[in-house]
């Protein structure tokens, strides 16, 4: 893929430390690209990353996410989504893990992580952690990805009931995490219903962004603290550039006990864009044509002012002979018109039966330049 400084999506992306103190061990980047291709199609890539607390060197391991994430995908043909996602991520857990082990003092750090390409407006997640993405279209939100942490797992398992979730001291244990001591499971689970399989949710890969609408991606310093309903109000309330900001500071306004990173992107209906080498291609042939409608003008011009310029031309009487008059005492006469004898009425000859014309037609047709009992050649 070719990258590109100008995203086909308004983009809006924020992160703060909290009011706890600690240092802010979020990460996230957002890159734009373009298919290399006739159509140019672009793409859009955000990754979040945050660094898993009580760890070590938590925001290395978010920043090295990121960047090994981000170039991988930005290397790609963009063709296969999925099996790029899944090696890119797997890719930078290898890198966190080795960088851990070389280290003692980056020993143990990992980070979530949640990725959003959207190739022209197809979306494709891939998500670690408990980093989510939302989707808010038609007035409601919707979480697409699925929190990998203990809490989940028991209320899938129904270990546990809803009423048990909030204050309960696993809730922030996480199962899933890049940089893992084994391959971390990417998961690529879309839920749009809430009330789909595993399978029909993976089907769910590649859905089409409409116009109005808008992706969040957030770690969970934010959701810990605002619920989906608040975070919806909120983009219903406030310009799309101020929708993180306002969160950012209903979060710290509760307490802010964790980092708070988001990223949220508003669909619009795209532009269509050309490949550089179309674009330059259409460039070169319109500057051609320029070139040559001066040409023909200034050509009509000179031409012109040279035609003006040349002395009008005379041209000389040929002359002609002299007629030839002749008159009856010319001498050439008698050669000329030789002396015959005229011939008066009473001596003409008349016409007999025999001597009409056409006389071969005896049924006494009158002979037509198109006769009247053939068809003429136009037809009549």
């Amino acid at each position: 893929m070719n990258r590109t400084q100008q995203a086909h999506y308004p983009v809006t992306a924020h992160t703060d430390p909290g009011k706890s103190g600690k240092i802010n061990e979020d990460r996230y980047a957002v890159s734009a690209f373009t298919l290399n291709g006739r159509k140019a199609t672009p793409v859009l890539l955000a990754v979040l990353s945050d660094g898993i607390g009580g760890h070590r060197a938590g925001e290395v391991a978010a920043e090295m996410a990121v960047e090994s994430i981000s170039d991988r995908i930005g290397s790609s043909s963009g063709k296969y989504p999925i099996q790029t996602l899944r090696q890119a991520i797997r890719e930078a857990s290898d890198q966190i893990l080795s960088a851990a082990r070389s280290d003692p003092d980056q020993y143990g750090m990992g980070a979530t992580c949640v990725c959003a390409l959207l190739i022209g407006d197809q979306l494709f997640t891939a998500s670690v952690g408990d980093s989510r993405i939302y989707l808010i279209r038609d007035q409601k939100i919707q979480q697409l990805t699925y929190d990998h942490t203990w809490i989940q797992e028991a209320l899938e398992y129904g270990l546990i009931t809803p009423d048990q979730v909030e204050g309960h001291p696993n809730a922030h244990v996480i199962r899933r995490y890049v940089g893992s001591p084994h391959p971390p499971e990417v998961d690529f689970r879309i839920r749009l219903t809430g009330s789909e399989s595993n399978q029909e949710a993976e089907n769910n890969q590649g859905i089409k962004l409409l116009p109005e609408d808008y992706l969040l991606l957030c770690s969970d310093g934010l959701t810990d603290l605002v619920s989906d309903s608040e975070i919806l109000q909120v983009f219903q309330q406030n310009p799309f550039q101020e929708v993180g900001q306002v969160l950012i500071d209903l979060a710290n306004d509760r307490g802010g006990h964790d980092n708070i990173t988001l990223i949220a992107i508003k669909i619009t209906k795209p532009e269509k864009t050309l490949s550089p080498t179309l674009k330059w291609f259409r460039i070169l042939l319109g500057g051609l044509g320029l070139a040559l409608a001066a040409a023909l003008i200034a050509a009509g011009i000179f031409g012109w002012l040279w035609f003006r310029d040349q002395p009008a031309s005379q041209s000389t009487p040929t002359p002609s002979p002299a007629p030839i008059i002749l008159t009856p005492t010319d001498p050439a006469l008698p050669e000329i018109f030789p002396e015959q004898p005229i011939s008066t009425p009473e001596t003409l000859p008349q016409p007999t039966q025999t001597d009409l014309p056409f006389s071969e037609f005896e049924n006494g047709a009158t002979l037509t330049p198109w006769p009247t009992n053939t068809t003429s050649p136009a037809g009549n």
